[in-house]
């Protein structure tokens, strides 16, 4: 909303009503109107919009109190119309919600409170202080009294319920939008992590050409300063580091691109690479790994993605962080899928809030650690990250209750995550075989 869009639809509405509708008025309905206040008040609101527009440019992005200001003006202007054109007994009152609804979409809580409370106020003025609808001939055109009273209780819910309704939806809106962007920029953070694999290797492929021409011509140097030992041991040592330098390259290449053995792992070691950051914290963390009905006596390999890794760390993090003293990293897998389950034994979950985990800006936990403070992000972004390697994720307190002094397994929440084993289960090697020599 611009300083040239300021124009109250509502206001020109009743201006041509009173000027350019006379005819209607005064013919047809035989209202009399207070022409020339209604058309002062809409040619000052005229005026100032007209203003507006050569003061502020069309790029001007307007503040929260020019914004704030814009609104109690274009409401105030309504008011007065509606107070030389009957009050509440004019049809168009109910409009004067328009402007503090907008107010809880577009600005933050405090001026809209302010706006939702000078519409209050203004429409208490109204009812109390109006000119009242009437013929050309003197009748009187009205509500009863009990109707004109319900009219302002009706306006008054209106603009609290609206103006709140609009604002949490707003805010919904606002919340998620700024999750999002946390999510893409973990997702970013971890994936530029994966490219340097690549970087590497595409280092190794330019850099060896040069390498190479140094080891040519220091091997040429080496057997034409045969008879200067000194000069002869100098050109040697220049070639074996220029091999060296070929080795390292060759390998931090392959790591960064061909080695499959670093995009994959067992089970266990992803889970405990996850967990890693978190195993010095004073929080003991427990790994069990089993097989499950169907499955296979050997550890699954899988694939050790970005976001999974990251995500299972946030999980495990949020566990340590709610613990009391233990937390458990189980796994199992089946013929069909794969599954792990992230427990500790603090108190759990909130259980009002129990149905919405994994929405951003939500806590989903009571104050077990009295200097946590967090934005309700981690749980949003670890579900996220966690949905797009085809998990499926259950949140849960454990059944067993919490005791204080005493680490129940299963006492405290509860993460379930599960895989089709499809998703996961990275293709068998075969095994290495021998070193192969590195040739001249």
């Amino acid at each position: 909303m611009g300083p040239a869009a300021d124009i109250d639809p509502v206001a020109m509405g009743r201006g041509r009503r009173s000027a350019g509708g006379a005819d209607c008025a005064y013919g047809y309905y035989d209202i009399a109107l207070n022409l020339p206040m209604c058309i002062g008040t809409i040619g000052f609101a005229v005026a100032a919009n007209i203003a507006a527009i050569y003061l502020y440019p069309e790029s001007r992005r307007l503040s929260q109190a020019e914004v704030t200001a814009t609104l109690l003006f274009d409401t105030a202007q309504l008011a007065l119309l509606l107070s030389l054109t009957g009050g509440l007994n004019n049809p168009f009152a109910l409009l004067i919600l328009v402007p503090v609804t907008i107010a809880a979409t577009a600005l933050k809580l405090r001026p809209t409170l302010l706006l939702g409370g000078a519409t209050i106020a203004m429409i208490t003025f109204v009812a109390v202080f109006n000119e009242p609808l009437q013929t050309r001939d003197g009748a009187h055109i009205g509500l009863p009294p009990m109707i004109e009273f319900g009219s302002w209780v009706a306006i008054v819910i209106g603009v609290i319920f609206l103006g709140a309704y609009a604002h949490r939806i707003a805010q919904e809106i606002h919340s998620m939008s700024d999750a999002l962007f946390a999510t893409q920029m973990a997702l970013s953070r971890e994936q530029k992590l994966t490219d340097l694999g690549g970087v590497v290797a595409a280092a190794a492929h330019e850099l060896g050409t040069p390498l190479a021409t140094i080891k040519l011509v220091s091997t040429e140097l080496a057997e034409e300063l045969v008879d200067d030992p000194e000069l002869h041991d100098d050109a040697v040592l220049i070639r074996e580091q220029a091999e060296r330098c070929r080795d390292i390259l060759r390998s931090m290449g392959r790591a960064g691109k061909d080695d499959v053995h670093l995009r994959t792992a067992p089970l266990l070691a992803v889970l405990r690479e996850a967990a890693e950051p978190h195993l010095d914290r004073g929080k003991m963390i427990y790994f069990d790994v089993v097989p499950g009905e169907g499955g296979s006596e050997r550890q699954p390999t899988i694939y050790r993605y970005p976001e999974l890794v990251h995500a299972l760390r946030n999980l495990i993090q949020n566990a340590v962080d709610f613990a009391q003293t233990t937390v458990w990293v189980d796994a199992e897998w089946t013929d069909r899928s794969i599954i792990v389950r992230v427990t500790d034994d603090g108190r759990g979950y909130s259980p009002n809030v129990l149905n919405r985990i994994g929405d951003p800006f939500i806590s989903t936990r009571s104050a077990d650690a009295k200097e946590y403070e967090g934005m309700g992000l981690g749980l949003f972004i670890a579900k996220t990250l966690l949905e797009r390697t085809g998990a499926k994720l259950r949140f849960a307190n454990g059944s067993e209750p919490y005791q204080k002094n005493a680490p129940v397994r299963g006492s405290g929440a509860v993460v379930e995550l599960r895989w089709h084993i499809g998703r996961l289960i990275a293709p068998e090697t075969g095994p290495l075989g021998e070193n192969v020599p590195i040739t001249a």
